[in-house]
């Protein structure tokens, strides 16, 4: 056997033998590289004669390009080798359903503003919307709520600013959306059956307030309604929302500037066992307030109180959403804190600390 032959046997050995990429590279080095054994060779044929230069030279190059041939081809399987390891390693069935992600939901406030909407428009209320920034006539005047009224003062309420020599005339974040009343009754006229719900400020801050939260506002203007109309759809909205099949409402004696005569409506309820129960028991729970809309709030809207009477009535869907789900504190819904909006799984309270005397 000539020492070609017996290169050959061993390279190739060497080369078949390595057992990873990187021994395989050692080899290739080792062989064909600027210091390897078949290169080292190949300098030596400068000192043969042309004779044995054509012979040595000729099997040498021979043995470089099986040697070449082999490592490929050695690269080629180890390459084959690993992506077959990785694939059994990360092997993925992609018939397996997909990984559930948490998905986001409607906050309780929102759901309780929808809730309500649908209520009202099953029986004939349409929404109406208007700015959150109003002019003080259409937050105040027209509103029947005089110039004293401490609401009109600047530590109830957010007044926009002013700078010096701007003599427009106030504007406010609104207290509340009759505003919105006084505008729909400019614009459509009457009769009238509407909602206005929507965000409102004050500036006040505890337990059961915060300065944004939300109302919701009803009107209704014909020629010949009455409390007793007023009752009624009060009494069917609460059936629907609390979903009681039945509900006893009181209505107490109040003032507000805006209706005459006005009511403070209370529901009955019980709060044995740490939970609120609509409808039964010897409670009695304030949820909002009410009263036939004032001859001068009328006018203000451009509608004649000789010809047209109606009722309004206020509530705080916030509080409406704090007894429905029986959450003590209102400051729950704006802190961020995520017990609180899992909607329909958010963790109740234990002891609602929410009773009578609240006016929203």
């Amino acid at each position: 056997m000539s020492d070609t032959d017996t290169l050959r046997s061993t390279w190739l050995s060497r080369v078949a033998e390595a057992p990873d990429a990187a021994a395989l590279e050692e080899v290739r080095l080792a062989a064909l590289g600027k210091k390897g054994e078949i290169s080292a060779l190949m300098k030596e044929l400068g000192r043969m004669t042309p004779e044995e230069r054509q012979t040595r030279g000729a099997a040498l190059n021979r043995l470089r390009d099986e040697i070449d041939a082999s490592l490929r081809a050695r690269k080629l399987a180890l390459d084959d080798a690993a992506l077959d390891a990785r694939l059994a390693a990360e092997w993925l069935d992609v018939t397996l359903p997909g990984r559930p992600r948490p998905a986001g939901s409607i906050h309780p406030v929102s759901q309780v503003m929808d809730e309500v909407t649908a209520i009202f428009a099953d029986m004939g209320f349409s929404v109406a919307e208007g700015p959150q920034v109003e002019s003080d006539w259409y937050n105040f005047d027209a509103l029947n709520i005089p110039p004293e009224h401490p609401a009109r003062q600047e530590h109830d309420t957010f007044f926009m600013h002013r700078a010096a020599g701007d003599d427009r005339p106030p504007h406010v974040l609104r207290t509340h959306t009759s505003p919105v009343q006084i505008r729909a009754m400019e614009a459509m006229g009457a009769p009238l059956r509407i909602i206005c719900p929507g965000r409102v400020y004050r500036m006040d801050m505890d337990q059961t307030h915060t300065p944004m939260f939300h109302q919701v506002e009803g009107l209704a203007i014909g020629r010949d309604i009455s409390m007793a109309n007023l009752k009624w759809t009060l009494e069917e909205f609460c059936r629907a929302f609390f979903e009681v099949d039945e509900v006893e409402l009181r209505f107490r004696a109040s003032h507000f500037p805006f209706t005459e005569p006005s009511a403070e409506v209370d529901i009955r309820c019980d709060w044995s066992g740490g939970q609120l129960k609509i409808g039964q028991g010897e409670s009695w729970l304030e949820i909002l307030g009410s009263g036939m809309v004032h001859p001068k709030v009328l006018a203000a809207g451009g509608i004649d109180p000789a010809e047209w009477q109606g009722f309004a009535f206020g509530m705080g869907i916030d509080r409406l959403a704090m007894l429905k789900y029986g959450i003590p504190d209102l400051r729950a819904f704006f802190e961020s804190d995520l017990r609180w909006l899992r909607h329909y799984g958010f963790a109740a309270g234990d002891v609602p600390s929410v009773s009578g005397g609240l006016s929203r």
